[in-house]
């Protein structure tokens, strides 16, 4: 059977994404062990991009949400796709230019939802599920990431009584560390792999490549790839602004952060929840932070790119169609 051409374009833009998102959201699971010196940046890399590949490879449960509960699968046509990658991808880009931690993973969904409801019209939109899945979990994430982590933070102060010997218990804590940084990659190749694997299974079936809306083995193996070698790349720029901005962390913080991340997103993961590690981590540096004191002028910009996210990459994906639409490329 032959690939279309435009099929093959597809593919590939949305594997580009997927190593752009590897790229972007690296920070998320290195940031705080860079920042407590539990790791080097090089080490810390490798590490996430090793388990982003092995997390990426165990479900596809958030794949299925994004094939079929946005909107009816036959609405995703390739032009959709097409304008709903690169309008995430525009999104991606320009936030790691200016280092802004941000939602790679509402940025593809946005600009799915867009493209459709652009072309289809209100009506094609599944709202329910965007409300519960999407708009009501990147509320609630942060400020349970937030919660999470200064409980174990405090859970750990007692048990350990980090006060006694502080230098004992750092580098006792930066080995522990390690473990922890492992989980949250793993965690986060769980979750934000299969947004793509679910574009991919779009593009395959709007083909008539497959015949059912389940993700082939080699899609998941190729978006498992891509997203660990855009991690080994790394995001440097937005390192910095979560190891060093927005509030300064020791091993024990950098663990409760990296547990209470990987613990919200894992849940998500097995629940077919699209969560945003952006979101997660970021809620979850700010609890840990919160007993030595925030960075609350970088934590306002954070913010300010994550309630843009969405409608920007909606607006950007609608106009990238009516584009299209334009020169006829339909």
């Amino acid at each position: 059977m032959s690939i279309p051409i435009f099929a093959i374009v597809l593919i590939t833009v949305a594997l580009l994404f997927e190593f752009s998102n590897g790229l972007h959201d690296t920070a998320n699971a290195v940031a705080t062990s860079i920042a407590t010196k539990s790791l080097t940046p090089v080490q810390a890399i490798t590490i996430s991009a090793v388990f982003n590949l092995i997390g990426a490879l165990s479900g596809t449960a958030v794949a299925i949400t994004i094939v079929k509960g946005f909107a009816d699968p036959m609405l995703a046509t390739p032009i959709v796709i097409f304008c709903a990658l690169i309008s995430a991808i525009s999104w991606n880009v320009l936030t790691a230019y200016f280092g802004i931690p941000s939602s790679s993973s509402h940025a593809l969904i946005a600009g799915l939802v867009g493209a459709i409801l652009f072309k289809a019209g209100l009506a094609a939109i599944n709202f329910s599920t965007v409300l519960h899945k999407v708009i009501l979990p990147m509320l609630i994430s942060p400020m349970l990431g937030f919660c999470i982590a200064l409980l174990i933070l405090i859970i750990i102060y007692n048990l350990l009584r980090v006060n006694s010997k502080p230098y004992k218990v750092n580098n006792f804590m930066r080995e522990i560390q390690v473990l922890s940084t492992a989980f949250l990659s793993f965690s986060h190749g769980t979750n934000d792999a299969q947004k793509t694997m679910g574009i991919i299974t779009l593009v395959l079936f709007n083909y008539h490549l497959i015949q059912s809306v389940s993700v082939p083995k080699w899609v998941v193996f190729a978006c498992a790839l891509c997203m660990a070698l855009g991690t080994f790349y790394g995001g440097i720029k937005i390192i910095k602004t979560l190891s060093t901005k927005v509030s300064k962390l020791r091993p024990a913080s950098g663990i409760a952060v990296e547990l209470s991340s990987a613990l919200i997103l894992f849940a998500g993961s097995r629940l077919g929840i699209p969560l945003s590690t952006t979101h997660a981590v970021s809620g979850s540096v700010m609890g840990a932070g919160s007993l030595r004191g925030n960075n609350w002028s970088v934590v306002k910009n954070m913010v300010v790119a994550w309630v843009l996210t969405i409608p920007v990459c909606i607006f950007l994906s609608g106009i990238f169609l009516k584009i299209c639409m334009l020169f006829n490329f339909l």
